[in-house]
């Protein structure tokens, strides 16, 4: 009796631990799987009620050991206002008048393409004491580079047109084309020198012949605004042109004001 007794709790045993081993195994792939996805992505974010902070794909805190950032300081009603401008069809000099009007400081993202062919704009933004950061050469898929020696090049590739034009180096802020990402380039870019910077407020302004009403505009960038927000627009938004002014407003009157993005 005593050795059935045994023998039972042997087969129990030896079934718990099977279970054990399996669910480690599970574990273990889904573990590496999302590992795997992560460690090339396009940055997202959830949205919950209106004013509070969204969450992104990174938390701020594991972001902050890239020198990367999708928020400011979350304690103060602070905006930093963004623009990422690949090319120039004629919005951008209604968006710098609106913000000379509310003093404001934005951070211009610019593409080669644009120093080439927008030499006044870039030195208006510089002249009106607006930050120009590095949006890469060409705005490739970034995630898609593994190797220092290609990701440096089409960093140092605009660092050197923007020196050529205005006689002064750039700005160490960066931000990856479309927002796609691997740890590896932030790694990179850290060593290069740079902050990343992602954003936490974004709606979809960037098609031109597609561009939102006023109202779609203001649904998604006035319930949606919180303390800390990095708001990425783009700069051949003709709605963003039209509404800027007027948006800014409204964000003064809710008690926001505006951060520069470069002292974070």
């Amino acid at each position: 009796m005593i050795f059935v007794i045994r023998k039972k709790q042997a087969i129990i045993l030896c079934t718990i631990l099977a279970c054990i081993i399996s669910i480690c195994q599970i574990m273990y792939f889904n573990t590496n799987k999302i590992f795997s996805a992560a460690s090339k992505t396009d940055w997202g974010l959830g949205y919950g009620e209106s004013g509070t902070t969204p969450t992104g794909n990174m938390t701020q805190d594991a972001l902050s050991e890239y020198n990367a950032y999708y928020l400011g300081d979350t304690s103060k009603k602070v905006i930093y206002l963004t623009f990422d401008a690949g090319y120039e069809n004629g919005a951008t000099p209604a968006i710098l008048d609106a913000l000379k009007k509310h003093n404001v400081k934005a951070t211009f993202f610019l593409v080669g393409n644009y120093i080439k062919t927008e030499p006044d704009l870039v030195k208006r933004m510089i002249a009106e004491g607006h930050n120009v950061g590095n949006h890469t050469a060409s705005h490739p898929d970034m995630s898609k580079i593994s190797t220092m020696e290609t990701f440096q090049s089409e960093i140092v590739s605009l660092e050197n047109m923007y020196k050529e034009l205005t006689g002064q180096e750039m700005q160490k802020l960066y931000r990856p084309p479309q927002g796609k990402f691997s740890i590896e380039n932030l790694k990179m870019a850290k060593e290069l020198g740079y902050k990343t910077f992602f954003w936490s407020l974004a709606y979809v302004d960037w098609i031109e012949g597609n561009q939102p009403t006023k109202e779609f505009a203001f649904s998604k960038l006035l319930p949606r605004i919180h303390n800390g927000a990095i708001v990425l627009l783009h700069s051949t938004s003709a709605t963003n042109a039209a509404i800027l002014d007027e948006l800014l407003t409204k964000w003064e009157e809710m008690g926001y004001s505006f951060g520069n993005l470069a002292e974070l």
